[in-house]
């Protein structure tokens, strides 16, 4: 850690518990001024991959030391039926407070099936989102934003598991990845690109203004689920890829330096593959939280347990080796798909939940998961500055 700073961490449980069927996936949480928690979760049913059902959410009114029951929105927020038998959700959403507005927002993308599975091949994707009503507790119904060329160059474009940043006028850059329908066609043998988009929100639609750079790099699936934060006037860009995690920086949230693959500061790869990283500050540091290989998590799905956390250094574009801290443990199931906020200055949060699919060897064998120890739990790791330099 770096000199005169340290922070607390506290590892705690929202709910856990599974059926045999379905599970618990990809939780995030918003929060809505002074106290009030929002939590997002999407009901994934087992045996096949990214079979998600509805989204589902509870909230706290004193930052997350209790919560209300998990409730499934699924006329808001659940499937909807298109012709052809094809069945469209929105799912990978993170919901975070718009200032301006003094709204909720969640954003995310939707998934098509067919047969009760993902549409294999030229399936569309569209960034989505739905707006909270606090005094009910509940979802409006998830829409579309209009992005320009939706039939061709963002025939298929998403924000599913990103991190965005709302502009002080109230605008927003959202990072989205993109895929042209011809590309699209055969997702496996192409690469994904990512771009920021600055956007208007009114307090209940969500438009495109403009994008900014289309970042690839020439390797299996290109660069997907990006993450923006911004640090001390300087934006800071995340991004998966199949084989490695790679980062990027710029001056204005839209235009970026060529990507690089994610290193310690000693050189070594960070290991961080097939998944996302996200941000967090705490006090006046930058953080990332990842997953990564070398950690005696060969038998754990694409190494997404146990969870880390390490200090990032702004300048040189590296995590700090030294500093990283195991945050939620490996009990078998994979801790990949997650998210972080922004609680205050001073505090900041990691969620996450048991991914109960199977292990590297065999990802569809539920019963590998749960002999190592996993229930599905949900996890919130709480993080607070003890002190700064």
């Amino acid at each position: 850690m770096s000199k005169g700073f340290s922070y607390s961490m506290t590892l705690e449980v929202i709910s856990e518990g599974f059926d045999g069927k379905t599970e618990w996936f990809s939780p995030r949480a918003g929060i809505i001024p002074p106290q009030t928690a929002v939590l997002t979760v999407v009901k994934s049913l087992l045996g096949d991959s990214d079979v998600f059902l509805s989204v589902a959410s509870c909230y706290s009114e004193n930052l997350g030391h209790t919560w209300s029951k998990l409730i499934c929105h699924e006329n808001s927020l659940g499937r909807r039926l298109e012709p052809d038998g094809i069945e469209v959700t929105f799912c990978d959403i993170t919901p975070m407070w718009h200032a301006a507005t003094g709204k909720l927002l969640a954003t995310g993308h939707t998934a098509r099936y067919k047969n009760g599975k993902l549409i294999p091949k030229l399936r569309r994707r569209e960034t989505a989102y739905a707006v909270y009503h606090p005094a009910t507790h509940t979802w409006s119904a998830w829409a579309v934003m209009e992005m320009p060329d939706p039939e061709d160059k963002f025939f298929s474009c998403g924000a599913g598991c990103t991190q965005r940043v709302d502009l002080d006028n109230g605008q927003i850059l959202l990072p989205v990845y993109f895929m042209p329908r011809k590309e699209a066609s055969d997702p496996w043998r192409h690469c994904y690109r990512t771009t920021v988009v600055r956007c208007r929100f009114d307090g209940q639609v969500l438009k495109y203004i403009e994008h900014g750079d289309e970042l690839t790099v020439p390797e299996p699936r290109g660069l997907a689920e990006p993450s923006l934060i911004c640090f001390q006037g300087t934006f800071f860009l995340t991004l998966r890829n199949d084989l490695r995690g790679y980062v990027t920086r710029g001056s204005d949230g839209l235009h970026f330096e060529p990507p690089i693959p994610w290193c310690f500061d000693d050189g070594q790869e960070l290991g961080s593959y097939n998944t996302q990283q996200h941000w967090l500050t705490l006090g006046n540091k930058l953080f990332l939280s990842y997953t990564r290989k070398g950690a005696g998590n060969d038998d754990v799905f694409r190494h997404r347990a146990p969870l880390f956390l390490a200090e990032v250094d702004p300048e040189r574009l590296c995590v700090l080796k030294q500093t990283e801290r195991l945050i939620v443990p490996n009990k078998g199931a994979q801790l990949g798909n997650f998210g972080t906020v922004q609680v205050s200055p001073e505090e900041s949060w990691v969620l996450t939940s048991e991914g109960m699919q199977g292990d590297a060897r065999q990802p569809y064998d539920i019963q590998r998961t749960i002999s190592r120890g996993a229930n599905n739990r949900i996890y919130l790791v709480r993080l607070h500055s003890v002190n700064s330099a």
